[in-house]
């Protein structure tokens, strides 16, 4: 580059920082019609903000009613239910009793067929008895309330005995199975 060439180089440079600095020293005066349309602009973004929130938790409450709704015709018939096991388990005692004579019998008959029936009640809502003899000890199922050494052919927390029958509600348990657990 040549001393002229450089000089005015130096001398634009001068000038374009005199202007920039008399540009920023300058007020900008903004108009009144500014000031409120940015205002506005801020007011628009801020209501935006809330209506877009407000039908977030409005299809979240819609999802949460629809599923206790959901839940609640599922486990509606759960209150019956476990008001009905304990005649169940009478039942069930009351054919555990030996028939001796003929009139005994027939008693024994129609209780099981009154079984029968209320079985059949409870499994046509859903409600079904816990498998447990036999089965691997689970705690969510069953409560043990007893341990006893396992034999030769029996695995550990096997289930040995049942003592009072459970059930469950599609997937709730209404009342565990009360076991004896092989240890």
């Amino acid at each position: 580059m040549s001393k002229d060439e450089s000089t005015k180089e130096e001398i634009k440079e001068e000038v374009n920082n005199e202007e920039l600095t008399e540009v920023k020293s300058e007020e900008v005066e903004i108009s009144p019609e500014v000031e409120e349309i940015n205002a506005l602009k801020a007011a628009l973004d801020e209501m935006e903000d809330k209506f877009l929130r407000t039908q977030a938790e409005l299809a979240n409450m819609r999802n949460r009613h629809k599923k206790e709704r959901e839940d609640a015709s599922k486990y509606r018939s759960q209150d019956l239910a476990k008001s009905l096991l304990p005649a169940l388990d009478n039942l069930d005692r009351a054919l555990e009793v030996e028939a001796d004579n003929e009139h005994s019998e027939s008693m024994k008959k129609g209780i099981e067929m009154v079984r029968e029936s209320l079985v059949h009640a409870l499994n046509e809502v859903s409600v079904e008895e816990i498998p447990a003899m036999g089965e691997i000890f689970d705690p969510n199922l069953h409560q043990a309330v007893q341990t006893m050494p396992a034999t030769d052919d029996q695995k550990t927390d096997e289930i040995i005995n049942v003592l009072q029958k459970g059930y469950k509600l599609h997937d709730r348990v209404l009342r565990p199975t009360m076991v004896i657990v092989a240890q």
